[in-house]
C-alpha cells in the first residue's frame, strides 16, 4: 500500500496522543468538579448507571475516527494498473567526463559526483522528455539510449566513476560524435549537455562541434571545477593516497578551460556555456537553453494508475462516529416487561437507516466517487448511466455534464458527449471551459469523420476548428489544443479540395455525356444521307455496269498479254544470275587450289616461336612464356593495394600520453 500524500501521516504523531492526553485531563478535572459541588453522601445516587468502561469506549472511537481520517487524508493507494500515456517532448543526450581530471576536489565532493547529481538533477527537470546517457575519458560510448525511463537513466548515472573507459584521457570530439550517433535519423532538433571541466586531449573538439551543428546538433557545456585548478589524487589498491603524476614524476595539476568550452557551445546556434556553480545552475540550463526548443511529438510511456482506497478509512471513520453517537455512558436498566423491550426496536432503525445510506450510496442514487471509480476501471457504459443518474437531481452542474461527456467519449458515443460537453460550457469556470471546448472539439472531429455525407462532415470539422481556437484564446500555452486544431484544419482542406475535384469531374462528365449524345445524333445523321447516296449510287452503277463489261474483256486481254511479256523477262534474268554465280565457285576452287601447292604459313615472331627444346619442355606440362603472360595480364585486374594508413585518428610519437 501507498500514500499519494504521505506528509499527511505526520498528523498521527500529534493528533491521537493530543486527544488521548485531553480526555484524560477532562476526567479528572470532571470528577474534581463533582466532589465540590456535590455532596459525597448523594454522589453515588447520582451517578448510578454510569460506566467508566463505557466512556473509555466513546473515548477510543473518536481517537480511532480522527486516525481514519487522517489516513483518508493521506490518499491510500493500494494495487495499480499500467496504462499507455503519450507525452511530448525533447531528446537530450547527456555526456558525463569520466577521465581521472574529474577526481579533484575543488568542488566538493570531487568533480564526478557533482556531475552526476547535476545530471539526475536534470532529469528532474525533464519530465516528459527523452534521455540518454554518454560516457567519455580518452574515448566514448553510448552508456544508456535514448528513454522514457527514469529508473534506467539513474542507473546509467550512478554507476559511472573514472574506471568505467580503460582509455585515459579526455575526447570531447568522440563525446559529440558519440551524442550525435544516438539520434535518429529525422530529428529535427538535438541537444547536447556536455558535463566536463574541458582539458580536452585532442585539438578537433572545436571542428566536430562545428560539424555537428550543422547536422542540427545544439551542445550546452556545462563548466565542473575551477580555474584555479586542484592537484589529482588517487587512491590504490591498499587505500593509500598517492598524487597524479606525468611521464616526468611531476604531480598534475588540472584547471576548468572555460574558454574551450565556450567556443564549443558557440559553435551551436542556441547553445550556451554555464559554470556549475550554486543551485540554480540546472534550473536556469532548462528554462533558458532547453525548454524553449521546439517539442518533438508523441513518445509512448508506460505509467503505473493507482487504485484508490481513501473510501475504506473514510468509512471506517464515519461508523466509528456513528457508534460514539449512539452508544450511552449508562447501562440501560432492565424491563420488566418484555413488550417494553421491543420499543427500542424502532429507536435503532433510523441509525441503522442512515449507516445503510452512508456505507451504501452508490447502490441507491449513485455517487461521483463511484462513477470516476467505474471510469477508471474501463466500465464506461456503467460510469455515464451513475453520472445521468446524478443529472437528474443536479441537471445544472457543469461538472457533471463534463464528466458525463467524458465518459460517452469513452464509450464512443460522439453525439451525447457532444450534447453533454455543451452543457458544460455554462460553467463560470475558464479551465473547465478550456477543457470542454478541446474535449468538444475531438468529438465533433470524430461526429464528422464517421458521417459519409460530405457536407455534414464539413459542418462538423469546421465546429471543432471553433472549438480548438476557443481552446487556444483560454490557454494560449496549450499545445495540444494548437496540432489538433491544425490537424483538423489540414483534413478540412484535403476534403474541401477533393469536393472541389468531384465537382469538376461530374461537370466534366456531364460535359461529356452531353457531347457523345451531340456525337451519336450527328453519326445518325450522316448514316442517313450516306445510305441515301448509296441507293442513288446503286442504281447509277447498274447502269454503268452494262457498258463496263464490254470493257472489261477487252482489259483482260491486255493484262494477260503484258503478265506473259513480264514471265519472259524474269526467266532470262534468272538463267543471266546463275551463270555469274558458277563462275564465281569456279575462281574461289581455283585460289584454294593455289595456296594448298605453295605450302607456306605465316610466320610467327621470333619470341613466340618455341625451339625443339622448349616444345619438350612444354609437352612435360609446363606453361609457354605467351601463357605465362597471358595469366599475369588476368592477375593485374584482381590486384588491390594495401591501404597506405590504419583507420583511426594517428597518434603523434611527439606528444606524450596523458592519462588525465
Amino acid at each position: 500500500m501507498t500514500f499519494a500524500h504521505p506528509q499527511m501521516l505526520w498528523f498521527l504523531l500529534v493528533l491521537p496522543p493530543a486527544m488521548l492526553a485531553f480526555f484524560w485531563w477532562a476526567s479528572r478535572a470532571r470528577q474534581r468538579l463533582w466532589t465540590q459541588f456535590i455532596h459525597a453522601r448523594l454522589l453515588p445516587a447520582l451517578t448510578v448507571g454510569i460506566s467508566a468502561a463505557r466512556q473509555r469506549i466513546r473515548m477510543a472511537c473518536l481517537i480511532a475516527a480522527v486516525v481514519c481520517f487522517i489516513l483518508a487524508l493521506a490518499w491510500p493507494q493500494w494495487g495499480f494498473d499500467w496504462e499507455e500515456v503519450k507525452q511530448r517532448g525533447l531528446d537530450i543526450v547527456v555526456a558525463i567526463d569520466t577521465s581521472k581530471s574529474m577526481l579533484a576536489e575543488d568542488i566538493a565532493p570531487n568533480r564526478l559526483a557533482r556531475a552526476k547529481l547535476a545530471a539526475l538533477d536534470l532529469m528532474q527537470q525533464a519530465k516528459s522528455d527523452r534521455l540518454g546517457l554518454v560516457a567519455f575519458a580518452g574515448t566514448a560510448f553510448l552508456q544508456c539510449p535514448l528513454t522514457i525511463d527514469d529508473t534506467a537513466f539513474r542507473q546509467s548515472v550512478e554507476s559511472l566513476d573514472v574506471n568505467i573507459i580503460p582509455q585515459g584521457g579526455t575526447a570531447l570530439s568522440e563525446a559529440i560524435d558519440t551524442a550525435l550517433s544516438a539520434f535518429k535519423e529525422g530529428d529535427n532538433h538535438k541537444a547536447l549537455v556536455l558535463f566536463t571541466d574541458g582539458e580536452d586531449q585532442d585539438s578537433g573538439a572545436l571542428e566536430t562541434a562545428k560539424a555537428a551543428a550543422q547536422a542540427g546538433l545544439q551542445i550546452f557545456t556545462i563548466g565542473i571545477g575551477s580555474p584555479e585548478g586542484e592537484l589529482l589524487r588517487i587512491k590504490d589498491a591498499k587505500g593509500r593516497t598517492d598524487y597524479i603524476r606525468d611521464d616526468q614524476g611531476n604531480v598534475v595539476k588540472s584547471h576548468l578551460n572555460e574558454d574551450l568550452l565556450r567556443k564549443i557551445a558557440g559553435a551551436t546556434p542556441r547553445g550556451f556555456y554555464l559554470p556549475l556553480r550554486g543551485a540554480k545552475t540546472i534550473d536556469t540550463l532548462y528554462q533558458q537553453g532547453l525548454d524553449p526548443l521546439p517539442k518533438s511529438d508523441a513518445s509512448e510511456k508506460l505509467v503505473r494508475r493507482y487504485h484508490e482506497r481513501y473510501q475504506w478509512p473514510l468509512a471506517a471513520a464515519l461508523l466509528l462516529l456513528l457508534i460514539e453517537m449512539f452508544f450511552p455512558e449508562r447501562k440501560r436498566a432492565a424491563r420488566a416487561k418484555p413488550a417494553a423491550s421491543a420499543s427500542a426496536r424502532p429507536a435503532l432503525s433510523p441509525a441503522l437507516a442512515l449507516l445503510l445510506l452512508l456505507l451504501f450510496p452508490s447502490r441507491l442514487f449513485g455517487s461521483p466517487s463511484s462513477a470516476l471509480r467505474e471510469y477508471r476501471e474501463g466500465k464506461y457504459d456503467q460510469s455515464l448511466k451513475e453520472y445521468e443518474q446524478l443529472l437528474e437531481r443536479k441537471k445544472d452542474d457543469p461538472r457533471l455534464h463534463f464528466n458525463a461527456g467524458t465518459a460517452a467519449y469513452r464509450n464512443r458515443k460522439f453525439d451525447e458527449a457532444a450534447k453533454q460537453f455543451d452543457e458544460a460550457l455554462a460553467s463560470p469556470d475558464l479551465k473547465l471551459q478550456e477543457q470542454a471546448y478541446y474535449n468538444r472539439g475531438n468529438t465533433l472531429f470524430y461526429l464528422g469523420e464517421s458521417n459519409p455525407d460530405p457536407a455534414n462532415r464539413t459542418k462538423a470539422w469546421e465546429e471543432a476548428v471553433q472549438n480548438f481556437e476557443s481552446t487556444m484564446k483560454l490557454n494560449p500555452q496549450d499545445a495540444d489544443a494548437k496540432f489538433n486544431h491544425d490537424y483538423v484544419k489540414k483534413k478540412l482542406e484535403e476534403l474541401k479540395q477533393q469536393q472541389k475535384q468531384n465537382q469538376k469531374q461530374d461537370k466534366q462528365d456531364k460535359d461529356q455525356d452531353k457531347k457523345e449524345n451531340q456525337d451519336q445524333k450527328q453519326d445518325q445523321q450522316k448514316q442517313d444521307s450516306k445510305k441515301d447516296q448509296d441507293q442513288k449510287s446503286k442504281q447509277d452503277q447498274n447502269k454503268s455496269d452494262q457498258k463496263q463489261d464490254s470493257k472489261d474483256q477487252q482489259s483482260q486481254q491486255q493484262k494477260q498479254q503484258q503478265q506473259q511479256q513480264q514471265a519472259n523477262q524474269e526467266k532470262s534474268q534468272e538463267q543471266k544470275q546463275r551463270e555469274e554465280q558458277q563462275q564465281q565457285k569456279q575462281q574461289e576452287q581455283q585460289k584454294q587450289e593455289a595456296n594448298k601447292s605453295s605450302g607456306k604459313d605465316k610466320e610467327k615472331p621470333p619470341d613466340e616461336q618455341p625451339g625443339a627444346e622448349d616444345l619438350q619442355k612444354y609437352a612435360a606440362g609446363q606453361m609457354t612464356p605467351q601463357q605465362a603472360r597471358q595469366l599475369l595480364d588476368a592477375q593485374k585486374g584482381e590486384e588491390m593495394l594495401l591501404p597506405v594508413k590504419p583507420n583511426g585518428k594517428p597518434i603523434d610519437p611527439r606528444k606524450p600520453i596523458r592519462d588525465w
